[in-house]
């Protein structure tokens, strides 16, 4: 069988606990995705609290039946290292079983030098920009805001977890990105371009969808959402004041769906105590919150993929979104884009949309057209390429 037609046998190794929340259930679909588009997965996790709906092969590294090592307890980084390890230790014994090593920051490094001996290719997903970048950029934005982030905040700048992570960085044969921007601070720390290596993450159609019986109204007040951690790096001071300053603010309504840091709370206090202004707190039923708005923003000053813009393009909702956000938000087409940072940008696009519904109908008529090909079985197939490219460059080197 040609080796393009063979199904890949791929070794998923990721330090967290799959399934639980966040990145943990980005990294469960994308397992689950490429499975079902044919890949063989031999997944190595910390723990897992969801079971998959394709045939994958599970092994826990941290947990054994009901019986788990308490990431509080251990730490994050020090449960990585040790997930990391144990993964290595067994790495001699699948020569020859194993194609590609798929593997996440802070928890490879040993894997990575283990691989390497053996001649097993690894592909380093980083999710978000270049650590580097995000610890100056985001402890940069905390000084201008004035908030302090607390010590054990994932984007508080931790000299350890950085030199391990570029130690990572450098001896991964490829580094998956999934977006230009992540490619873009990679390159500027003066990484090779030709190791980085661009998919997709996908959109959980059968949670994210529209309410067809709902249109955009012709008149009256707009509802925008913002979803996620509401943390300085997102942005959220920048939507407050542009959604202030825009006219859609005297009729309309901006939902904040998350969890503050504290102290970020109480630097927007006055912003989020105005009447349009409605913070939820954590939500649950985010996907019905999205069908019910209008408009979606993340003015993120440091992102990843920003996986909350394509689903609330899947519901209908037009993303309003920073250039730090995934591409697939593309300006004036499916949303509307603006540099990180550029209140006026953003206030000029709310007013557009408020006063323009018929160009708020297109671009949210063309965003449900683009959902298929943003799937997660559309994911699926795009980690499965990227794969490949990493299998190719590996062994033409």
């Amino acid at each position: 069988m040609d080796d393009h037609q063979r199904p890949l046998k791929v070794l998923h190794s990721f330090p967290h606990r799959l399934g639980k929340a966040r990145i943990c259930t980005t990294a469960w679909q994308e397992i689950d995705s490429a499975a079902a588009a044919g890949a063989d997965m031999l997944v190595m996790a910390g723990d897992s609290v969801r079971p998959f709906l394709r045939p994958v092969r599970l092994r826990t590294t941290l947990s054994r039946g009901k019986l788990r090592i308490p990431y509080r307890l251990l730490g994050t980084m020090r449960a990585c290292m040790l997930h990391d390890w144990l993964v290595a230790r067994q790495l001699p014994k699948m020569t020859g079983q194993i194609d590609i090593i798929h593997a996440w920051p802070l928890g490879a490094l040993n894997t990575i030098k283990v691989a390497k001996r053996l001649g097993i290719p690894v592909a380093l997903e980083r999710c978000n920009a270049h650590t580097r970048f995000a610890y100056e950029v985001v402890q940069k934005e905390c000084e201008q805001v004035g908030v302090s982030l607390p010590k054990d905040h994932e984007h508080a700048y931790n000299e350890d977890i950085l030199r391990r992570e570029e130690e990572e960085y450098s001896l991964a044969d490829a580094i998956l990105c999934p977006s230009d921007f992540v490619v873009k601070t990679f390159v500027d720390q003066g990484f090779p371009k030709e190791r980085l290596v661009r998919f997709i993450y996908g959109v959980d159609e059968n949670k994210f969808f529209p309410d067809y019986n709902r249109s955009v109204p012709e008149r009256g007040g707009l509802t925008m959402i913002f979803v996620g951690v509401c943390a300085v790096r997102k942005g959220l001071h920048y939507a407050l004041e542009a959604w202030l300053q825009s006219l859609a603010c005297r009729d309309g309504r901006f939902l904040i769906a998350g969890e503050f840091i504290p102290a970020y709370r109480d630097k927007l206090a006055p912003m989020l105590a105005h009447p349009s202004v409605e913070v939820l707190g954590h939500r649950d039923d985010v996907p019905e919150l999205m069908r019910q708005s209008d408009l979606f923003v993340l003015p993120s000053i440091e992102e990843g993929f920003g996986l909350v813009c394509t689903e609330a393009m899947a519901t209908g909702c037009v993303p309003l979104v920073s250039d730090a956000c995934t591409d697939l938000c593309r300006d004036m087409e499916n949303g509307m884009v603006h540099p990180a940072g550029d209140v006026k940008g953003l206030t000029t696009h709310i007013n557009l949309l408020h006063e323009r519904r018929d160009i708020l109908t297109q671009l949210r008529d063309t965003g449900l057209r683009s959902i298929p090909s943003i799937s997660w079985m559309a994911a699926g197939r795009s980690l499965i390429e990227a794969y490949r490219r990493v299998l190719f460059s590996s062994r033409s080197s």
